[in-house]
């Protein structure tokens, strides 16, 4: 009989749908292994588990997904801008409550606005993404504004953002590094 995998605080998203199909596939075969009324019922049986399973698998899917991300750099210490785009797949909204970047002191959430020929940048506390919705984050719009690098950063590098809901759950986002007149 295969173990039973144990999934806790620090298994990551990477590894966390290889643990499930690993539950599912312990938990098909103790069930089976555990029938005694012969191979018709054994086999209606994993039928029956196998048709669930999806539905398991989709359950245990993460919420919330990130794209598109990249970064407008801008040399030495000025601040830099990120963009991406955030999915939730989830049936209720979710709503950003924080981010952070183990590549820069600051990261805060911004959004530009227009007032005539005025243009300004308003710093934004959350930010709620509807049920099966998408945020963009794009030049002109909402963005993160990342300040203080806490080293070397330059066109090619890539750094990560940690990206807070209020659902708990916690997103990292590889962000690649572009030159300053990138626009998407």
């Amino acid at each position: 009989m295969a173990p039973i995998p144990s999934i806790n605080s620090r298994t990551t998203s990477s590894n966390w749908q290889s643990k499930v199909e690993m539950l599912k596939m312990a938990s098909i075969s103790r069930l089976i292994s555990q029938t005694s009324s012969g191979a018709t019922s054994r086999r209606v049986l994993a039928g029956i588990l196998l048709a669930c399973a999806g539905t398991l698998a989709s359950a245990a899917a993460p919420t919330i997904a990130i794209s598109d991300g990249w970064v407008r750099w801008l040399p030495g210490e000025l601040p830099a801008a990120g963009y991406l785009t955030i999915t939730n797949n989830g049936d209720k909204p979710v709503t950003l409550v924080g981010m952070t970047s183990p590549d820069y002191g600051m990261a805060m959430l911004h959004q530009t606005t227009n007032e005539g020929s005025l243009s300004k940048m308003i710093m934004v506390d959350k930010l709620t993404i509807p049920a099966h919705g998408k945020v963009q984050f794009s030049p002109g719009n909402y963005h993160v504004m990342l300040e203080q690098p806490k080293r070397s950063l330059a066109p090619g590098a890539n750094i990560q953002l940690q990206l807070k809901f209020s659902d708990g759950e916690t997103v990292v986002a590889p962000l690649p590094i572009k030159p300053p007149g990138t626009t998407q």
